[in-house]
Formats: C-alpha cells, sequence, structure tokens
C-alpha cells in the first residue's frame, strides 16, 4: 500500500512539473525514480505489480485532467459527485497504458537494452492510447519535451520519438551508478545529435508574410445558452471583424454560438460584402448544419469568406467523445452532462485547405483544425501529405472557456508548438479566452494575448512552403523501430 502512494505521488509530480518553464527537462530524472521504485517491486504478484503501476498513471492523470470537472460540473451542471465519477473512471482508463507499458520492466532480464525494450512499450502504448475508442492522446510526455532536450527530434520522427528518447534517457540514468561513463556518455551523445539535427530546416519561407487578426472574446462558457448574451456575443465579433481590414481575419471556435440556418438574417452575406470590399480574408467559427439519414444534424464549423469567393467550408473530423459525440451505450451519461448540441456529425477526412487570398500574390494555403484536432500529430500530417495543394500555415480554432482558469489551455498551447514543430509550419491560434497567439515553424511563441482578456492580436505571420521528414513518413518509422525491438525482446525472454 505504501508503494502504491508512494508511485501515486510521483505520478502526480510528474504532471505537475510539466507545467514548469524546463518541464521536459525535469520529467525524465522524476520518470528515472518511478523506474527504480517499479523495479523495487518485480518479486510482486503480478496483480500487485500491474496495481502499482496503475496507481502511478492514476496520479499522473487525475493532476493533468482535473479541468474535465470545470466542464462537466461548471459548466455542464453534471451533479458533483458524478463529475467528479468520470474524470476518475476517464484516469483510471488512461492509467492503464501507462500500468502495461511498464510491464516491461518487470519482465525484462538485466540487460543494457532494458531502456530500449521500455521506450518501445511506452510508444506503443501512447500510439494504441492515441487510436482506440477514437482515441485520448491528451498529457502525452512528447508535448512536453518541447521544453525538453528532445523536441528537435520532432520535424523528423515525430512527437512518439520524442517520448521513445525521454524514456529511454530516463532508464539509462537509472544505470548510470552501475555503468557511469558509458550511460553518461550514451545520454549527452544522444542529446548532443538530437540538438545538432535541429539545426537542420526542412521548410523555407514562402511569399510575403501574411497581416493576421486574431480576435479573443473571452466570452464565458455559460453565455453561450443564453439567446440575449449570443446576440451581444455576435454583435461584438462583427463589430471587431469591421473595425480594420488585414489578409487574414480569424474568431474562435463556435464563435457565433447559434446553428448556421439560425443566425440573424443576412449576417454571413454582410459579412461576405466586407470581404469583397476590405479584401480580407475571413475564417469564422460556428455551428454548421448538414443533411443525413437521420435528418439535419449539427458539424462543428469554420466558414471562410474571401473576396468575391464561394464560401469555404470545414466540418470537424475528430470529435471529442461525450461532448460532441456520443458514444453508443451512453445516451444516458449526456442526460445527466446535460449539453446542447453534443452529438456532431463528422466531417471528410479529405477536406481542403483554407486559400487565403492576395491581390497581386500567391495564395496562401492553411490547414483548419478546430480545438481537440490538434492533438492528433499523425492526422496531421497525413492531411497535409495527401493534400493535393501545398500547406503553408496551421490554423487552430477552440473555446477551451468549457475548462475554466486550468492549466488546459497552456497544455494545448504546448500540443500546437509541437504540431508547428513536427510539421515546420508557423500557427495561428485563435481562442475565447486563450491561449491566443502567433506560432512559428519551430513551434515557438512569437506573440500572444493574455488568457481571460478580451483582446485582438494583430501581427504578421510569414508562411512557409516544404514538408518535413515527419510529414512524409508519419509515425510509421518509429512505431517499426518499436515493434522490432519489443519482438526482439520477446524472442530474447524465451530464449534465455
Amino acid at each position: 500500500m505504501f508503494a502504491g502512494l508512494i508511485l501515486f505521488g510521483l505520478g502526480a509530480l510528474l504532471a505537475l512539473i510539466a507545467e514548469l518553464p524546463y518541464g521536459g527537462w525535469l520529467q525524465i530524472p522524476i520518470l528515472s525514480t518511478i523506474w527504480w521504485r517499479l523495479r523495487l517491486e518485480v518479486s510482486q504478484t503480478l496483480k500487485r505489480y500491474f496495481a502499482y503501476g496503475l496507481m502511478f498513471g492514476l496520479g499522473y492523470f487525475l493532476i493533468g485532467l482535473w479541468w474535465l470537472y470545470i466542464s462537466m460540473h461548471d459548466v455542464g451542471g453534471m451533479n458533483p459527485v458524478l463529475s467528479s465519477l468520470a474524470v476518475f473512471m476517464l484516469s483510471l482508463y488512461m492509467a492503464l497504458y501507462f500500468s502495461v507499458a511498464s510491464f516491461s520492466i518487470r519482465y525484462s532480464k538485466q540487460s543494457s537494452i532494458n531502456g530500449l525494450l521500455l521506450a518501445a512499450s511506452w510508444v506503443a502504448m501512447e500510439y494504441l492510447r492515441s487510436y482506440l475508442f477514437t482515441g485520448f492522446p491528451w498529457m502525452g510526455l512528447a508535448e512536453n519535451q518541447f521544453n525538453g532536450p528532445f523536441a528537435a527530434i520532432a520535424p523528423i520522427f515525430g512527437g512518439l520519438a520524442c517520448t521513445f528518447l525521454a524514456v529511454w534517457a530516463s532508464w539509462e540514468i537509472l544505470q548510470i551508478r552501475v555503468r557511469p561513463v558509458i550511460c553518461s556518455t550514451t545520454i549527452l551523445a544522444t542529446i548532443a545529435l538530437t540538438q545538432l539535427a535541429g539545426q537542420i530546416s526542412y521548410t523555407k519561407p514562402f511569399g510575403e508574410p501574411v497581416s493576421v487578426r486574431l480576435i479573443q472574446g473571452n466570452f464565458e462558457q455559460s453565455l453561450k445558452f443564453n439567446p440575449q448574451a449570443i446576440g451581444e456575443q455576435i454583435d461584438f465579433y462583427v463589430s471587431e471583424i469591421q473595425k480594420k481590414s488585414a489578409d487574414l481575419i480569424i474568431i474562435p471556435e463556435t464563435a457565433f454560438p447559434w446553428p448556421q440556418n439560425n443566425l440573424p438574417v443576412g449576417l454571413l452575406n454582410h459579412l461576405q460584402n466586407y470581404s469583397n470590399v476590405s479584401l480580407s480574408n475571413l475564417l469564422l467559427g460556428l455551428v454548421g448544419e448538414v443533411s443525413s439519414k437521420q435528418g439535419v444534424q449539427y458539424t462543428n464549423r469554420a466558414v471562410g469568406l474571401s473576396p468575391n469567393t464561394q464560401p469555404y467550408l470545414y466540418d470537424k473530423v475528430h470529435l471529442v467523445p461525450f461532448g460532441e459525440f456520443i458514444p453508443t451505450g451512453f445516451h444516458w451519461f449526456i442526460k445527466a452532462f446535460n449539453v446542447p448540441l453534443s452529438d456532431f456529425a463528422r466531417g471528410s477526412f479529405d477536406q481542403k485547405p483554407f486559400s487565403i487570398e492576395r491581390k497581386d500574390q500567391e495564395d496562401v494555403h492553411a490547414a483548419i483544425t478546430i480545438c481537440y484536432e490538434d492533438v492528433f500529430g499523425d492526422e496531421l500530417a497525413s492531411r497535409l501529405r495527401h493534400n493535393p495543394e501545398p500547406v503553408h500555415l496551421l490554423i487552430n480554432m477552440t473555446n477551451l472557456a468549457w475548462f475554466g482558469q486550468s492549466q488546459a489551455p497552456t497544455q494545448q498551447l504546448r500540443l500546437s508548438q509541437l504540431r508547428s514543430l513536427e510539421t515546420g509550419l508557423p500557427a495561428l491560434r485563435a481562442t475565447n479566452t486563450g491561449i491566443t497567439a502567433a506560432l512559428g515553424p519551430n513551434g515557438k511563441v512569437l506573440e500572444a494575448l493574455p488568457e481571460f482578456t478580451q483582446a485582438t492580436l494583430t501581427y504578421k505571420i510569414q508562411p512557409y512552403s516544404g514538408q518535413t521528414p515527419y510529414v512524409r513518413w508519419g509515425n510509421l518509422p518509429i512505431l517499426s523501430l518499436s515493434v522490432a525491438l519489443l519482438i526482439w525482446g520477446f524472442i530474447r525472454h524465451r530464449r534465455f
């Protein structure tokens, strides 16, 4: 029991440290301590060892995902006990992957390749966590490595490679007492090579900078369901859009919270006329409507308006379980959750990028993601790889007012930074309450607005062209390496 509490505390500490400026560096020795503690328990029964791994993961995810309680209870009106239970059950489910990944410590015989096997197990579990039951890869070790020693490998092999190296290095630190020279040299050499690889640029500037205005409305989520407040919100965004022209003006996800056909009469036509006159490209977050076999369904939509051009539509593809679609057999949960518009239709995966039109210059093509979609690096890389037109810019429209004053905005900012680093493309984040920001192709924040303020970010962003190795290959190289290592480890275990 005492060992379980220690591991729970270490998992919680690992999550807390992620929020520090050099969290990716600091997490590695904490991971080493966790492996040391788990290795002390390898003689325990299978059931007890599994429970110890579960405690570590539970501590990590309860601290990392507690803000979901705000969306369920404070905003959604769910019973506090049921809200707490939902956060606990999700954290417990996420912890299962950590516990399974830790099993390589128990079954690997003492060897110099144990760190590689643990890293391979971790990558395999993180990949599965990204896809099983539509996936929920939030709070991975990869995005925390943006502030760590292995971020520079992301443009080549992606975020999972950052995870691989972080886990491997944390195990090697544990071996320094036994093999001080070899382990220290190997770790330092790997960090140096990673940093050296980060000096290579795979994308280059394209055309002239794009003038942008990102409007942060800072409206409380509870106002999204108040008809009078909705009207005031729409008026605010329309007024702000028209204050000053720019090549691109963006408002956040569902900034117009009503279904498109219920918006004030002539609103979109009025904004289209403004686009025609001002030569501004507008990107609007609203609730779309599509026809299906079930009748009319809602979508989480971005509408693009460009001068004298037909409107552009992007419907969100990767929906949030329970928040945007109801998994089979869970309609009772949504009734308790009491959130409107919680069963959206999905957009198609092959939607084209948004073209930012500029007079006497080539169009700049932007890949749109809406909120949660920014979590899935492999999906974004696949979209860029298969798009018929080159993509020069990433745009994420989001609304994190659901989660109040928590660490959710900074967590998603790190995810956006990792996406820019993986793709070598600059990014724009237009949010309701924060963090609204412009990111460079290396993921660094170029300009940002303070959270929970009503303001507009005006900036000139430089588009980029080209593809990183990660965009071309996706997760195939790191997954292939991990599977090969696990097969090798299994064969070795059976032989010896």
